[in-house]
């Protein structure tokens, strides 16, 4: 299907009383359009700090590429690193809103919003229309229908994170990270999730990389993964 997300050399570090301390140290991975990447390692490891940087949260202290490709975009390839270093925040928001799905470990739901318009908001603020066919196979995998009219005071830690899923992929976005998506779920849950979430990557021709410290999940469903190893205040991140 071709390339969609091509890193290489990303370095982010953060400054600390006695130098830095480097969270993401060097790493580099490409991901194809369909495929889905693991990065699994101890809490606190750098994990989050990654997606935070592929997702445009963050800047890096350093890349020497970094790339996405959108077929239907002109010029079809993006050339982020560039943007990084214009400081170009209007075009990096513009593709953080409409190409990119964050489920945060959080869940990040709008607590003035019902279970049912937190889901909606992406395509309302963008402006397109909802695939109802997706919307009603999430929900209804997840088991959210009764939880459509609460707020998110009301929901479980689970609860929310099942609901952030559906809210990050109901814009149908081109690239999907997800932040420790299952850990809050019960096995069984935490399975239906991340085989939906492997369905959805394939069928639509995305890419998502998902940070994870359940290593026994992820290698149950046979995913390449990306391993942070944490040494001296650094994150080096390895295949596996």
């Amino acid at each position: 299907m071709g390339t969609l997300l091509d890193v290489r050399n990303l370095e982010t570090r953060f400054k600390v009383r006695k130098g830095f301390v480097y969270a993401v140290n060097g790493v580099s991975f490409s991901l194809d359009k369909g495929e889905m990447l693991g990065v699994v390692g101890e809490s606190g490891c750098g994990k989050s700090t990654l997606l935070e940087v592929i997702g445009l949260l963050l800047t890096p202290s350093r890349v020497g590429r970094f790339e996405m490709e959108f077929s239907d975009a002109t010029p079809a390839v993006v050339n982020i690193a560039r943007l990084l270093a214009a400081n170009d925040q209007a075009a990096l928001a513009a593709i953080r809103a409409a190409r990119i799905g964050f489920m945060l470990q959080s869940g990040g739901l709008l607590p003035f919003l019902t279970v049912r318009d937190n889901i909606r908001l992406p395509c309302q603020l963008l402006g397109i229309a909802e695939d109802e066919r997706l919307l009603t196979r999430a929900i209804q995998t997840l088991k959210l229908a009764g939880l459509l009219h609460k707020k998110p005071a009301q929901l479980s830690i689970g609860e929310r994170q099942r609901v952030a899923f559906v809210r990050a992929v109901a814009h149908r976005p081109k690239l999907l990270l997800a932040d420790e998506p299952t850990a809050s779920l019960d096995p069984h849950t935490a399975r239906l999730l991340f085989a939906l979430f492997i369905e959805l990557v394939q069928e639509w021709g995305i890419a998502a990389l998902v940070a994870s410290h359940d290593w026994g999940l992820v290698k149950t469903f046979g995913l390449p993964c990306l391993k942070a190893n944490l040494t001296q205040g650094e994150t080096h991140f390895a295949f596996s």
